[in-house]
């Protein structure tokens, strides 16, 4: 006697019908959820800030005051959205980097940076702020908190002199900023890292200088002799690696104010020497002198 289920293979069939819907469910479910882009929001905690964005106004204002050049190299520290490297690329065509420790907030960057057309320009990467190298900027933006600020200041510092820093809301404790500005009552701080120029320094040939300057940031003040007679240090400027700088010497019944002006280089300040009265211009090399 033959026995046959002839019920199976409906059943049969009903599995396999089963299971290719339950797969092509998932499938849709996965393709939602990838082609969901992450939207970041307001307040959202990160490493070491809540997320805030930076205003636009006040993004363009920033680039502003700092003076950005197509020449520039501007990066953004915890650039979030990547509003501030994006506006930066488009406006002024500079190349800029966003660092940020959100690798979601990177993504989401670059995703705005294709969507810009500056892709090339912009670029991002997921890093923490206080282990990747930003030295190559001329133009660094932040938005942190003022403690946080004033751990990078030590490395912002050892920039190259001139470089321009711009900070969103909160300042670098006693570095005083170099030009302060308000949008939609929103303030950005703007430094500008000074030279080194602490210590003993000599020049002259005909007529020899001696200066010992202090410094405090981009603060400066001095004694100085000329040919071995005190004379007066007045209206010193130190900005990035320019300095500038009176001296007043006393022959007799009169006095002679030289006004120096120069470009710092490590060790060496070179630059021109004119009379108050603006006749005439010498040459000028002074030298660091080393303990």
């Amino acid at each position: 006697m033959r026995f046959q289920w002839r019920g199976a293979p409906v059943i049969v069939a009903a599995l396999i019908l089963a299971a290719f819907n339950l797969l092509a469910g998932c499938a849709t479910q996965a393709h939602s959820a990838a082609s969901k882009e992450y939207a970041p929001v307001v307040g959202q905690e990160g490493k070491d800030v809540i997320w805030v964005p930076t205003p636009q106004a006040l993004v363009e204002r920033m680039l502003q005051i700092a003076k950005t050049t197509p020449n520039d190299y501007v990066i953004d520290l915890g650039s979030g959205d990547g509003r501030t490297v994006i506006t930066a690329a488009k406006k002024y065509g500079v190349r800029a980097l966003g660092i940020e420790y959100n690798p979601d907030m990177v993504e989401l960057s670059r995703r705005n940076a294709e969507k810009e057309g500056v892709a090339d320009r912009a670029q991002f990467v997921h890093g923490d702020i206080f282990q990747t190298d930003f030295s190559k900027a001329t133009v660094l933006t932040l938005y942190l908190l003022p403690n946080l600020n004033l751990k990078l200041r030590p490395t912002i510092l050892n920039m190259k002199p001139g470089t321009r820093v711009v900070s969103h809301a909160f300042s670098m404790d006693d570095w005083q900023p170099d030009q302060t500005d308000t949008v939609e009552g929103r303030t950005a701080y703007l430094w500008i890292v000074p030279a080194k120029v602490e210590g003993s320094w000599r020049w002259g040939s005909a007529r020899t200088y001696e200066l010992v300057l202090r410094q405090h940031f981009q603060q400066i003040e001095g004694l100085v002799k000329a040919d071995n007679k005190v004379a007066q240090f007045r209206d010193a400027k130190l900005q990035g690696d320019r300095i500038t700088f009176s001296v007043i010497e006393f022959a007799g019944t009169g006095a002679v104010r030289r006004v120096f002006s120069g470009r710092v280089n490590g060790d060496t300040i070179e630059g021109v020497v004119k009379p108050s009265n603006g006749t005439g211009e010498e040459k000028w090399t002074a030298t660091r002198v080393l303990d």
